[in-house]
């Protein structure tokens, strides 16, 4: 695909990476060189434990099963011991196509007692519209394999509304305080990043009924701002905090200049104002280091490697990473491990998956879990390599 043709459709929403690698050399706060082990000197191995159409998410639940989302709109159910896979009913509505449909879910943090799952997705709005949601819903398991979603109802969208079905983001994460955080991307509408009265390429904090907390930094600027955390996000697909407490988001950058940031209360990241890429039609976008103002990735990647999926591992399987972060690549097709040293990072390895890699999980064992972009994608565990 040539250059013009990438950029016409990313500008419409049919990539799903949406940053196409430039030919730039490597550069950034945090960039290091990467290795990329063959495939038989890898520390891992990994085996196939079933396939999906379109699969954009995963989290696990209290008796090992799995959730998985697909894009069209179907929520399964996984034992991932048998490998069977069961359909839960229920899910709202989404509105397919681009980069949309469903996406994101999660379990409350008392998930064991009130059965309380969020899930994110594309809805439709007035006219050619539409925007991301957030909905909260009881999950009710049968003894089929299967389930239904329960009192389903909305409590956050996307504000405004806006044409094109690219850049949702609409990834969550719980705190150790119960806080719900969404990253909320800027639709490819590139200025809502920085306006207050949307919510568009900010990260938002909120209680877990969607209420706002009264110690979020923008009190002051209206109801939108409240919502706030950060602002000055392009499209963020990945977040997770660390044994800290330190917040960690990663973006896809324009035309280069994917990044990992460290995410501090009231600060701006500075899109589209300053990133380390380009606007797709070659008009250039001044770096981050032109206005320290803003506040500069810990990791920077040109060329890009589609940023999806987070996890930073705390687990026992592979001890040697505890406390790394493994960030899933869309262009890249790699699973990319990054090391943290308080608040710096920069990534330490890439293995290679020749897929398009949509989701990272940590299971409940220690293993690391991905999900595989596009339809037939795998679930794929990764143990240690014997």
């Amino acid at each position: 695909m040539t250059k013009t043709l990438i950029a016409a459709a990313c500008a419409i929403g049919l990539l799903a990476g949406c940053n196409a690698p430039s030919n730039a050399a490597q550069d950034g706060a945090g960039q290091a060189a990467s290795t990329s082990p063959a495939a038989g000197a890898r520390p891992f191995q990994s085996s196939e434990v079933a396939s999906f159409a379109e699969p954009w998410a995963m989290t696990f639940l209290p008796d090992g099963r799995l959730l998985v989302t697909e894009k069209k709109g179907a929520l399964k159910v996984v034992d991932v011991d048998s490998g069977e896979v069961g359909d839960v009913g229920g899910v709202p509505a989404v509105d397919y196509g681009g980069q949309g449909g469903f996406g994101d879910v999660v379990l409350h943090p008392d998930f064991a007692d009130n059965g309380v799952v969020y899930l994110s997705y594309a809805e439709a709005g007035s006219g050619d519209t539409r925007g991301a949601a957030v909905a909260r819903a009881r999950l009710a398991l049968d003894d089929a394999g299967g389930g239904s979603l329960q009192d389903v109802h909305v409590i956050w969208r996307q504000i405004p509304k806006v044409s094109g079905r690219g850049h949702y983001g609409h990834r969550m994460v719980f705190d150790a305080d119960g806080m719900l955080w969404i990253t909320s991307s800027e639709r490819q509408k590139f200025d809502p990043a920085q306006d207050m009265q949307s919510n568009l390429g900010k990260v938002v904090r909120l209680e877990d009924d969607g209420s706002v907390p009264d110690d979020n930094p923008f009190q002051d600027q209206g109801e939108v701002a409240r919502q706030v955390w950060s602002l000055g996000h392009r499209n963020m697909l990945g977040i997770d905090f660390d044994a800290q407490g330190r917040l960690w988001v990663h973006e896809m950058g324009p035309r280069g200049g994917d990044e990992l940031n460290l995410v501090e209360r009231g600060s701006n990241y500075g899109y589209p104002i300053v990133s380390n890429g380009d606007h797709y039609d070659g008009r250039v976008i001044p770096d981050h280091d032109t206005r320290p103002e803003f506040n500069a990735p810990e990791v920077s990647w040109t060329p890009v490697i589609s940023p999806a999926g987070f996890v930073i591992y705390d687990g026992d399987v592979f001890p040697d990473w505890k406390g790394d972060g493994f960030i899933g690549g869309l262009s890249s097709q790699a699973l990319v491990r990054v090391e943290f040293d308080g608040t710096q990072a920069r990534e330490a390895e890439r293995f290679e998956m020749g897929k398009r890699i949509r989701e990272v999980e940590q299971g409940p064992d220690g293993a690391l879990w991905l999900l595989e972009d596009g339809d037939g994608g795998r679930l794929l565990k990764l143990t240690p390599a014997a």
